[in-house]
């Protein structure tokens, strides 16, 4: 990387960023700043400050707001640069900075962009009771496993969570494995357990599927839309199996040549956004980012949004979650084609 910069930041930008923006004001940059991944290696360490929200007023930013309570994943899955990264380590924030930052801003619907808030069930049991008396609404990222914490999901419900993106990337089981998608595996019967408890606490699924497994055909991708249309899911992504540099998937597709674009995807002038980087064994690298194309478009058609949008116990409770379905949905809708085959880069 550092032959196409002046300089390289490594890490979380926490401890450092601020040292490197003055070496660039006084023209002395370094080379490399190297930063720690997770600020240290005790719970409750992040963040210390608290970001500037005021310089996005005006500028066309959808009203909701980016935050943080933890980062990193205790899972190992195989495709996941979030693993590798952090090294399997999940870092904390301390929850009464949280509620600072909660209540020094305007939007009270928060997205926490967390890899993965239920990684450790105690710290989130803290942190919905500390969200509670705020009166907020949130959505975050979470894996599977919570579902079977049912004090967990009480609390989840009542600090008003409206719903996680939850990755559930397969179907089936065979895949899983392959995945070592460990919090999916336990008992699986097409996670009819783990969706009736969701559906029993009120929060919407904001499903994440990845597609490319080499057991996977085009008819286990049908199946995959037609699993989340059954199971009328607000929300669900239907994104290719990215084989990340670092990871077990890159090194193992690596080793058996079926990596495209001389391996660096991600730097190669031809690479487009959501196009397969890898020889899957089931199919043409075409022909998966076309059937990954035709799952998006499937599933945000009017037919689907409409039945989506008529799910009685989740979407119409309230007419805060119906206006939010219908903006959310119909910006996915538009993305659908307008990100299809784009350029790293452009806008």
């Amino acid at each position: 990387m550092a032959q196409h910069c002046d300089s390289v930041f490594t890490g979380d930008a926490e401890t450092r960023w601020t040292e490197m923006i003055r070496d660039a004001e006084k023209g002395r940059l370094k080379p490399r700043y190297d930063a720690p991944a997770g600020i240290g290696q005790v719970d409750h360490n992040l963040c210390g400050c608290l970001p500037r929200r005021d310089i996005f007023r005006g500028k066309g930013y959808l009203p909701i707001s980016l935050m943080q309570f933890t980062r990193g994943c205790r899972f190992a899955c195989r495709f996941c640069a979030v693993s590798r990264y952090f090294g399997r380590q999940h870092y904390i924030r301390r929850i009464d900075e949280v509620v600072r930052e909660i209540e020094t801003q305007k939007p009270k619907f928060i997205f926490f962009v967390d890899d993965n808030i239920a990684s450790d069930h105690r710290e989130l049991s803290e942190l919905c009771s500390a969200l509670t008396p705020l009166n907020v609404r949130w959505i975050s990222q979470a894996s599977l496993d919570m579902t079977r914490n049912r004090r967990l999901m009480s609390l989840l419900q009542q600090s008003g969570c409206w719903g996680n993106v939850m990755g559930f990337e397969s179907i089936n089981p065979d895949s899983l494995r392959d995945a070592r998608k460990s919090p999916n595996m336990r008992t699986f019967s097409q996670y009819r357990e783990e969706i009736s408890v969701l559906r029993d606490f009120g929060l919407q699924t904001w499903a994440a599927f990845t597609l490319g497994y080499d057991h996977d055909t085009a008819e286990t991708v049908e199946d995959t839309v037609e699993f989340a249309l059954k199971n009328r899911f607000a929300f669900a992504a239907y994104n290719i199996l990215m084989p990340y540099p670092g990871t077990p998937l890159y090194q193992q597709l690596a080793q058996e040549n079926r990596l495209l674009f001389d391996g660096k995807w991600w730097l190669h002038p031809e690479y487009r956004f959501n196009q397969a980087a890898f020889q899957p064994a089931g199919m043409s690298p075409e022909t998966l980012t076309e059937l990954c194309h035709a799952a998006r478009s499937r599933f945000n058609s009017v037919p689907s949004i409409i039945r989506r949008f008529s799910d009685l116990r989740l979407t119409l409770q309230s007419l805060s979650r119906m206006a939010t379905f219908w903006r959310y949905t119909l910006l996915f809708r538009k993305e659908v084609h307008k990100k299809h085959r784009m350029r790293f880069g452009l806008k």
